[in-house]
């Protein structure tokens, strides 16, 4: 008896879209990385808010997602240490701001960092602030995890109460998979204990170095294939973030293949096979280990 053909694999994707983060074309500017994501094929963008004045104007960034066809996905918040005054001195305005501007752009969500540990008022009320705004708006604030600092066998916590937010209840979470290689932390195990409240990734690789190095996913020693083929098969409808640094680039070209680069990686493992196809026989395959 003739053995069957083999059966082609049958893989399932999920809602997910695949973005750009404005800050993976810095040097270049915000609007050179709408041009760079539509280009390349990227769902949306993430626009860094930062000293950039087209990425503070909601009327640039609408006319820029106007002119290429693509849409505002996600913003980041302007928490870093270079924008602390962007959008003013208030940690709080700025947040505001933030979901003003998400509203307005149509974006999903808004990501945040924890509260550094000399905005003691801020970190007081941030928890309890953070839960208050979901109830007010149907924007995401996702709250990142971040790393400590370390230097000369020491290792100091920036952040209050920590860089690992997951040690608190928000409603929703970031994880940055640079981050955990600069922390030193499962990233698996940390989207298991996120759980269902992990509603964004930015999707990233580093080496385990004290460095936040933001490596095109592949060149690391993260596990970014095993947790995107995790997110498919649970059918993650969040938005996984291309957030890698691309500034030693030598010219445009480089850094456009750096970025077509990270979207096929990352489109490529955002799937999981199916246990079965409808109206078909087949041996049941292994699904990965549910990550929540």
């Amino acid at each position: 008896m003739d053995t069957p053909p083999a059966l082609p694999p049958v893989v399932q994707a999920p809602p997910a879209k695949v973005v750009l983060s404005t800050a993976s074309a810095y040097p270049e500017s915000t609007a050179t990385a709408f041009e760079i994501a539509a280009r390349l094929g990227y769902d949306g963008v993430e626009v860094m808010v930062w000293t950039d004045p087209v990425s503070q104007d909601v009327t640039a960034l609408r006319r820029l997602s106007d002119y290429h066809g693509i849409p505002i996905l996600a913003l980041h918040a302007p928490c870093l240490v270079i924008t602390q005054r962007v959008w003013g001195t208030d940690p709080w305005v700025k947040l505001v701001r933030s979901k003003e501007a998400a509203e307005e752009c149509g974006a999903q969500t808004v990501v945040v960092h924890p509260p550094f540990r000399w905005q003691r008022e801020y970190a007081r009320q941030f928890l309890g602030g953070i839960q208050q705004m979901a109830d007010e708006t149907d924007v995401r604030f996702a709250v990142e995890n971040m790393f400590p600092l370390r230097a000369r066998g020491r290792e100091v916590s920036p952040y209050a109460p920590d860089w690992d937010p997951t040690t608190d209840d928000y409603p929703h979470f970031t994880l940055d998979l640079s981050h955990t290689s600069v922390s030193r932390s499962d990233a698996l195990a940390m989207a298991a204990v996120m759980g269902d409240r992990l509603s964004h990734v930015h999707i990233a690789d580093g080496v385990g170095t004290a460095r936040d190095e933001h490596l095109v996913p592949g060149r690391g020693t993260q596990p970014c294939a095993e947790l995107l083929e995790g997110l498919a098969a649970q059918r993650f409808d969040g938005l996984v973030v291309v957030e890698v640094n691309t500034r030693r680039a030598e010219d445009r070209a480089e850094r456009e293949a750096d970025l077509a680069e990270a979207l096929a990686y990352t489109r490529l493992n955002l799937a999981a096979p199916l246990l079965e196809r409808p109206g078909v026989d087949r041996p049941a395959v292994d699904q990965p280990a549910p990550l929540g």
